[in-house]
C-alpha cells in the first residue's frame, strides 16, 4: 500500500471504500461478446472446442474458466502473519464474504543478503500460504513489487541494494533490473506452478506498485513487465491513484490499468485518463482503505480505526460495499482485510520533512484485527455481503486472549558490554549499509583529543534517533521524528569519550507531495551520513560498531555471567529478562490461538521485546501502540517462556521493569520524556 493521496482522515469517508464478496453475478450476453483480452493465459484466436483460458478478461468483466468473475478481495500479507495462523486468517476472510486474497511479497525478507534466498523459512513460504488460500476457497492476486511500499522497510527493497555499484532503484537502470530479475525468477520457481493456468489459485500479477506516484519512466516499467511475462503466464495489471498524473505515470502498454482509493472516483478517473485499448478492461479498485496506518508519536493522530472515524465513516463504507457488490463489472480489494504485525524490524517509515515511523502493529483498523479476531466492523461488512451471496460460510469463533499475571524483569547486562570490538575504525563515520548491516543500531565512539563544546550535529541529520553519551552518561536524544529535533549540547575535555548510538526506525518507503520523493527513496542510508560536528567543529577519528541485535538470546546469555547486573539508575541501554508460564488450563490445548496475549511493559520508555527468541517488535511509550501482540504459537505449552527486553533508556525507569500479558490492546499517547517541548 502507498498513501497516494495522503488525505485528511477527517474527510476520508468520500475516498474510502470496502470490499464485497459474492458469487459471480449474471451478466448480459453483450458483455461476454465484447471481446476477451488476449493475455499470456489466453489466445487472441480461439480454437474451436478448446477449453477457455483459466483466467482472463474482456472489456467489462474478469473471466475465470470462461465465466464472469467479480474479484471481491482483501489484502493480507503472509509475511506479516505467523505461519501457524495463516489458515485461521484466511478462513475468516472467506467467512467475511471474500473470494480473492491480494498479497504483497517482501523481497528483503526473502533475500536479506545478496544471493542468500530464504524461501524455505516458515514465514517466507508464500507458496504454502497460497495453497492454504486455495484450500479455503480463495483465489490470489500476487503483488511482488519489486517495490511494494506497504509501510514496509524501504518498500520491500533489501538494504544490500544500496551497496551495488551504480544501482538506482525504480528506474531503467541495468544493475537494478538485473537484481530485480533475479528476485522475480527465484520467486517464480515456487509460485509459477500455482498459477490459475496450472490449476492453482493465482489469477493475476501486479507490475510494480503505484509507480505513477513516483515517476514516469516507461522504459523501466516496460522492462519490468517483460521480466514478469518471462516468469509468469497470467494477466498483468498496474495499480495507481485515481488522478490523471498518477495514471499517466503508472500505466504500461499491454497491461490492464487499475486504480485505488475511492471506488467511484477511481473508476471514473480510469475511464477519463486511460485511452490505450491495450490497457483497458474491467474496473478494479486495487486498494480500498479500511482506515489508515498507525505512526509513532504523540502528535501523529493516535490510533486509526473505524471506531475513531465514527458512524458516518462506517455508513460510507457500507454504502460503497452495496455499490460494488450490486454490479458484477466492478471489482475491489479491501486494504487491509487483516493487517497483521510488523514483527522485528519490518516496519518502514514515511518522510514528511520528518521521520514518520510506522508502529510494530499493522492493525490498520481492519475488520480482522491484528490479533486475528473479527470485529464489529467485520460483522457490519458481512451483513451487507450476505445479501449478495447466501453461501458465505459461518464465521469461525474468536478465541479469547489469555491474561498473564505481572512478572518482574530483572537487569541482565548492559548492551554496550555485549558488542565486542569495533567493526571499523575510520577518520569519518560510515553508514549502516557500508557495514553490511540492514537493521538495528550503530555505535559511533570518539575519544576527544582536545577540548570542545557545543551542539552535536550527527551528519546531515539524525537517521533516525541518536542517543548521545559522554563517558557513558546520557546527554540527550536527537530524534528525527520531529521537524525540529531536540538540541543536545556537550562539553568535552581531552580524554573524554563521546558515544553516538544511532537507531534505524525504518527506511523510507513513501513521502508527501511537498517532498522530493525520488531523492528520499534513493537515499536509504542509516547511521550517520556525513561528518559529525560539535559547535560547528568537525570531529574526526571514530570507532564504529555494528549492533544489529538479531541473535538476542545467545548475545545476552553469553555475556550475562549468570545474570544479575545491578544498577539503580543505569544510563546506557540495558537488557532485562524474565519468565512466565502458560496457565495450566491452557497448557495442553493444541490450538495456539488459545495462548495469544498482548505484552504490556510497566515503566518502559523505548526498546524491543523478544519472547523465546521471537522478535515481537518495538515499543515506545509515546504511543499510540502500548502493547505488543504475542502469538501463542511461539510459546512453550508447559514450562517457562523467556522474555528479553532491550530498554534503551533505563535511566528513565530507575532500572525497574515488569511485564504483563493483557487481553485488550492498549492504545494511547503520552508526552515524550526525551523531547517534552517538541510538538511537530
Amino acid at each position: 500500500m502507498m498513501p497516494s493521496h495522503l488525505f485528511s482522515l477527517t474527510s476520508a469517508v468520500g475516498l474510502l471504500a470496502a470490499v464485497a464478496s459474492a458469487a459471480p453475478q449474471e451478466v448480459h450476453a453483450s458483455a461476454i461478446a465484447s471481446g476477451v483480452h488476449a493475455s499470456a493465459s489466453s489466445s487472441a484466436t480461439a480454437t474451436y472446442g478448446a477449453p477457455p483460458p483459466a483466467f482472463t478478461y474482456n472489456a467489462t468483466h474478469f473471466l475465470k474458466d470462461g465465466k464472469p468473475y467479480q474479484i471481491l478481495g482483501g489484502q493480507m500479507d503472509p509475511q506479516r502473519i505467523h505461519p501457524a495462523y495463516w489458515r485461521d486468517r484466511l478462513s475468516k476472510a472467506k467467512a467475511l464474504g471474500l473470494n480473492t486474497i491480494f498479497s504483497y511479497v517482501f523481497w528483503d525478507e526473502l533475500e536479506p543478503v545478496k544471493g542468500q534466498w530464504l524461501g524455505d523459512k516458515p514465514n517466507n513460504d508464500v507458496a504454502k500460504y497460497f495453497k492454504i488460500a486455495q484450500e479455503e476457497g480463495l483465489n490470489v492476486v500476487l503483488r511482488p513489487g519489486p517495490y511494494i511500499c506497504g509501510e514496509h522497510e524501504w518498500g520491500g527493497f533489501p538494504a544490500w541494494l544500496s551497496q551495488v555499484p551504480g544501482l538506482v532503484v525504480r528506474t531503467y537502470n541495468q544493475p537494478f533490473l538485473d537484481a530485480a530479475k533475479g528476485y522475480i525468477q527465484n520467486l517464480a520457481k515456487t509460485l509459477a506452478p500455482l498459477q490459475a493456468s496450472n490449476g492453482g489459485p493465482i489469477l493475476m500479477v501486479q507490475v510494480e506498485n503505484e509507480y505513477g506516484s513516483f515517476g514516469h519512466d516507461q522504459n523501466y516499467t516496460k522492462a519490468l513487465r517483460d521480466i514478469l511475462k518471462e516468469s509468469f503466464n497470467m494477466p498483468l495489471y498496474t495499480n495507481d491513484g485515481g488522478s490523471g498524473s498518477y495514471l499517466k505515470g503508472g500505466i504500461v502498454p499491454g497491461v490492464l490499468a487499475e486504480t485505488d482509493g475511492g471506488v467511484a472516483d477511481g473508476y471514473a478517473a480510469r475511464d477519463k485518463y486511460v485511452t490505450d485499448p491495450s490497457e483497458l478492461g474491467p474496473q478494479l479498485d486495487g486498494e480500498y482503505y479500511t482506515t489508515w496506518l498507525d505512526l509513532w508519536g504523540v502528535n501523529n493522530g493516535g490510533h486509526q480505526s473505524y471506531i475513531t472515524y465514527g458512524q458516518d465513516y462506517v455508513n460510507g463504507v457500507i454504502s460503497d460495499i452495496d455499490y460494488v457488490a450490486s454490479n458484477s463489472s466492478r471489482s475491489i480489494s479491501l486494504y487491509m482485510v487483516h493487517g497483521g504485525t510488523n514483527f522485528g524490524y519490518e516496519a518502514g517509515a514515511l518522510w514528511q520533512n520528518k521521520t514518520l515511523a510506522v508502529t510494530s502493529s499493522y492493525d490498520y483498523g481492519a475488520p480482522i484485527d491484528e490479533t486475528g479476531r473479527s470485529t464489529d466492523f467485520y460483522k457490519k461488512i458481512r451483513d451487507v455481503l450476505v445479501k449478495y451471496n447466501k453461501y458465505i460460510p459461518d464465521v469461525p469463533a474468536n478465541i479469547p486472549l489469555m491474561a498473564i499475571p505481572e512478572f518482574k524483569l530483572k537487569q541482565v547486562v548492559p548492551l554496550f558490554s555485549t558488542i565486542g570490538n569495533p567493526t571499523k575504525t575510520s577518520h569519518s563515520p560510515v553508514t549502516m549499509e557500508e557495514l553490511g548491516q540492514a537493521h538495528g543500531f550503530v555505535l559511533y565512539s570518539h575519544t576527544a583529543t582536545t577540548s570542545n563544546s557545543g551542539a552535536v550535529q550527527p551528519g546531515d541529520r539524525a537517521r533516525d534517533r541518536v542517543l548521545v553519551y559522554v563517558n557513558n552518561k546520557l546527554q540527550g536524544v536527537i530524534d528525527s521524528t520531529y521537524k525540529i529535533p531536540n538540541t543536545v549540547s556537550v562539553s568535552l575535555k581531552k580524554g573524554d569519550k563521546l558515544d553516538l548510538f544511532v537507531e534505524n526506525l525504518g527506511r523510507y518507503d513513501y513521502w508527501n507531495q511537498f517532498t522530493d520523493y525520488e531523492n528520499v527513496v534513493h537515499d536509504p542510508y542509516k547511521g550517520i551520513v556525513g561528518e559529525v560536528t560539535i559547535g560547528g567543529t568537525q570531529i574526526n577519528g571514530w570507532d564504529i560498531t555494528s549492533v544489529p541485535i538479531d541473535q538476542v538470546q545467545q548475545q545476552v546469555k553469553s555475556h550475562s555471567n549468570g545474570y544479575g547486573y545491578v544498577s539503580k539508575k543505569p544510563d546506557t541501554p540495558l537488557f532485562y529478562s524474565g519468565t512466565f508460564t502458560v496457565p495450566k488450563s491452557l497448557a495442553d490445548n493444541n490450538n495456539p490461538a488459545t495462548r495469544d496475549t498482548l505484552i504490556s511493559l510497566a515503566h518502559g520508555v523505548k526498546g524491543n521485546v523478544w519472547v523465546n527468541g521471537f522478535h515481537l517488535g518495538r515499543y515506545w511509550a509515546v504511543g499510540p501502540q502500548q502493547s505488543l501482540y504475542l502469538p501463542g504459537a511461539v510459546l512453550n505449552r508447559s514450562g517457562s517462556n523467556e522474555v528479553i527486553v532491550l530498554e534503551l533508556e533505563p535511566n528513565q525507569t530507575n532500572g525497574t521493569m515488569s511485564a504483563t500479558g493483557i487481553t485488550d490492546r492498549e492504545w494511547f499517547t503520552q508526552n515524550d520524556v526525551d523531547c517534552p517541548g517538541c510538538t511537530s
